[in-house]
């Protein structure tokens, strides 16, 4: 951490010595410790904010284990030639069992825990005209204020808020429904959401159903807030102004 007031840069650790799903995540210990010499404020400052941050970390840390293995997305990073990884029930109830050949082996490892985020706003716009600020670049860059890349295309890019969001078009119907490929910068690298939004025409309104499969949990919050600040609120800006001018 570095001091504000010196600028001055220290070291330090936390020990968690006793994390464990039997105990409860308010009573595990963190032991603080820092290399010798100043900087004793931010020992005193880890040691009352810092493990209050750390313990809400590991809540969310010890939730996202249990969601794993309750799912049986844990997966072993190597395994044997022709080991069998899972055994899936088809509908006709006949088990089919899957191998890793040589060359999969690398793509097998650990899947985060995600969830699915639903949404839905209602906009005073036509449906046609939302749809557009989605896949019109300079409607895009309007309400986003920042220069962006759209493709609005099967397999076109998508970058957005200076490189913060990215994906690519993978299914558009015209003022009716659009599928992205959809990450933020700080997800995990090379994991990607699948966005459905879906346009409905209401009386002089349009309704917009966002349902955002594949977030990490981690960031369930962080990234509900993206779609309602940068995104919802925004149009709803751009809308307005476009009505004053037009008035």
């Amino acid at each position: 951490g570095t001091v504000k007031e010196s600028g001055e840069k220290h070291k330090g650790s936390l020990e968690i010595p006793n994390l464990s799903e039997e105990n409860e995540v308010d009573d595990t210990e963190i032991n603080v410790s820092k290399k010798k010499g100043e900087g004793d404020v931010l020992k005193e400052l880890m040691r009352t904010e810092g493990t209050t941050k750390v313990r809400e970390a590991l809540r969310d840390y010890l939730k996202a284990l249990k969601t794993e293995f309750t799912l049986g997305m844990i997966l072993p990073t190597k395994a044997p030639v022709g080991q069998e990884l899972a055994t899936e029930q088809k509908p006709s109830g006949s088990p089919v069992q899957e191998s890793v050949t040589p060359q999969a082996l690398d793509m097998v490892g650990v899947k985060i825990p995600t969830v699915r985020i639903h949404m839905r706003e209602v906009f005073n716009s036509p449906a046609d005209e939302l749809y557009s600020i989605f896949t019109k670049k300079e409607l895009v860059q309007k309400f986003s204020k920042c220069p962006a890349v759209i493709e609005a295309e099967k397999g076109g890019k998508l970058q957005m808020f200076e490189g913060c969001v990215s994906g690519e078009y993978t299914e558009l119907v015209p003022s009716q429904r659009l599928v992205l490929k959809w990450r933020c910068r700080s997800w995990p690298e090379e994991h990607y959401a699948t966005v459905a939004l879906t346009f409905q025409d209401l009386v002089a309104q349009s309704e917009l159903e966002l349902e955002c499969k594949g977030v990490p949990v981690s960031h369930e919050e962080s990234t509900r807030q993206c779609w309602k600040k940068q995104y919802f609120e925004e149009i709803h800006l751009l809308l307005q102004q476009s009505k004053d001018k037009m008035e």
